[in-house]
């Protein structure tokens, strides 16, 4: 992880991300509720996939919990339009870090230059606009969805 690493009680980088349907996203649109940035290194891979399947099975939960989830990766739109369409992925957004390229992971300090994908990471952004949890995985780890969606109560 980068030196400059958003760390939690620190303000979240705004961005604007176009997702699988070609749909503008920025994080500052969503003040006033939670939102779970789901970090994954590539689409079409195997923890990736069910990494973001979570996020699609606990929609609902995180509806309840004032909470959106979305993924965010380097891939292009027409890759996560593919790749949600294969995983059954309807209502959760992912989000194209495509160009600049992981220019969103480099602003969370979480973007792996050598090998030009961004660490498997979750960011939760509490409805002030501030980082309230941060964390990396080893890149072979699936994250807990459960830890996820208990941190995002705590959040309140």
């Amino acid at each position: 992880m980068a030196a400059n690493a958003v760390k939690a009680g620190s303000k979240a980088p705004d961005f604007e991300l176009d997702d699988q349907n070609e749909k503008k996203f920025r994080l500052s649109d969503f003040r006033g509720k939670k939102v779970l940035l789901s970090f994954h290194p590539l689409a079409w891979t195997g923890v990736c996939a069910k990494q973001m399947q979570s996020l699609e099975a606990n929609f609902d939960e995180f509806g309840k919990l004032n909470a959106i989830a979305v993924g965010v990766n380097v891939d292009s739109v027409p890759s996560k339009k593919a790749w949600a369409d294969s995983l059954g992925i309807s209502k959760t957004r992912l989000l194209a870090d495509f160009w600049p390229h992981g220019g969103v992971a480099q602003k969370f300090g979480i973007f792996r230059e050598r090998e030009g994908f961004s660490e498997r990471a979750n960011v939760i952004i509490g409805s002030d606009g501030k980082a309230a949890f941060f964390k990396v995985y080893p890149i072979g780890d699936l994250p807990d969805i459960r830890e996820i969606l208990a941190k995002i109560k705590e959040i309140g």
